[in-house]
């Protein structure tokens, strides 16, 4: 499946992980590997600098580096960075910055740096949309502890700010709401273990986590569900929920490093304040992860 160029945001994003030295510093090489393989592998594109890409504790010269690095490996229609930050006018500089990199989206959390209210989402999202790319907005209610609700959601949609959402809430519900207030804005698919049944209720794509590690079969899940042929999917996603479903746990980034790790690829550490897992977590998702490997979905 192509990119669509209107928009590059439908299909198979992967929030990749980013792969670090053992000294915590970022290997780009690996990374431009990393994004090359995603794509060879049948995913769309990339999201650079999401939280599974650890952005929160990058520097300004290493998150912008991953852009470059990222575009440079596959293109810049094919990676759609996060921009978030605390302050609209730094957001705001994100998304220009991956403008003049050569990508043709962005994705937006609303202000997170306190619970903020309607008039300063609309405003926040009206400033970045003045870097004059097209902007997928991210509702994770349960860490930002702001929500985008469907109508909030349309209203930003209205005034021309968004085109897309990766709705992370969990609340499949919200996807015939919003279809039904907004009917032009995509609804990508924001948590992996919520795929299918978002699927079924009409996303067109899917920002995901556990294609770090299985491209393949994930794909292959993404497409069966969207294309309505239940049998494969729902087999596929019997198979990887086990993992799927660490994409909504606190320790997602470290699970999906590790699961990339036993499948050959290169996860490795995490920055602090993340720490490792624990090793009943450890187990879980090894255990899950060799089992889905013997399974053929590797």
């Amino acid at each position: 499946m192509t990119v669509s160029a209107h928009r590059p945001w439908r299909g198979v994003l992967v929030a990749t992980a980013l792969p670090l030295n053992d000294d915590l510093s970022v290997d780009y090489d690996k990374y431009a590997e990393h994004c090359a393989w995603l794509v060879e592998n049948g995913c769309d594109g990339v999201v650079p600098n999401g939280s599974l890409g650890e952005y929160q504790v990058l520097t300004p010269e290493e998150r912008a580096k991953v852009v470059e690095t990222a575009v440079s490996a596959i293109g810049g229609s094919r990676v759609m960075p996060g921009v978030a930050a605390y302050g609209s006018a730094e957001s705001r500089r994100w998304a220009e910055q991956a403008r003049d990199a050569g990508c043709t989206s962005v994705m937006l959390l609303p202000p997170n740096a306190y619970r903020a209210d309607e008039r300063s989402v609309l405003a926040h999202y009206e400033e970045v949309a003045k870097a004059g790319l097209p902007i997928v907005a991210y509702n994770n209610p349960i860490d930002t502890k702001v929500d985008l609700v469907p109508e909030l959601l349309a209203k930003l949609h209205g005034e021309g700010h968004i085109q897309g959402v990766k709705e992370f809430s969990g609340d499949v519900r919200r996807a015939y709401q919003l279809a039904e207030l907004a009917p032009e804005l995509d609804l990508l698919i924001g948590a992996d273990d919520v795929l299918l049944e978002l699927a079924l209720a009409g996303a067109k794509g899917w920002v995901a986590g556990y294609p770090n590690a299985l491209p393949g079969a994930s794909v292959e899940l993404y497409h069966a569900a969207v294309d309505g042929d239940l049998t494969t999917a729902k087999r596929l996603y019997e198979q990887l929920h086990p993992l799927l479903r660490w994409d909504s746990k606190v320790e997602f980034v470290q699970a999906i490093k590790l699961s990339m790790d036993i499948v050959g690829r290169h996860g490795g550490r995490c920055r602090p304040p993340r720490v490792p897992l624990l090793p009943e977590q450890e187990a879980t998702i090894r255990a899950a992860t060799e089992k889905a490997v013997a399974a053929g979905l590797a």
